[in-house]
């Protein structure tokens, strides 16, 4: 017979996510935002949207990839 690995208590889970996740997460943001900033530049004759929506897109970049792999998790009545 094979030994089994007990469970975790539920107090030591950890997620464990795909490192691309995260990396698609900022790199994302950079480009969509960084492309609207630059639209929007284009669009009103200005020079520092791409750099707002460059510095918008990696912050929630980094916030979603917060929100994906470091947050904790809700406990509902089936981890019980």
């Amino acid at each position: 017979m094979s030994p089994q690995n007990p469970k975790p208590a539920p107090d030591q889970e950890t997620f464990r996510g795909d490192p691309w996740h995260a990396f698609g997460y900022l790199v994302s943001g950079v480009f969509l935002y960084g492309a609207l900033g630059w639209l929007a530049d284009w669009w009103l004759g200005t020079s520092f949207l791409v750099a707002v929506g460059i510095v918008l897109g990696a912050g929630l970049g980094i916030y979603l990839t917060w929100n994906r792999f470091i947050r904790p998790r809700a406990r509902g009545p089936e981890s019980l």
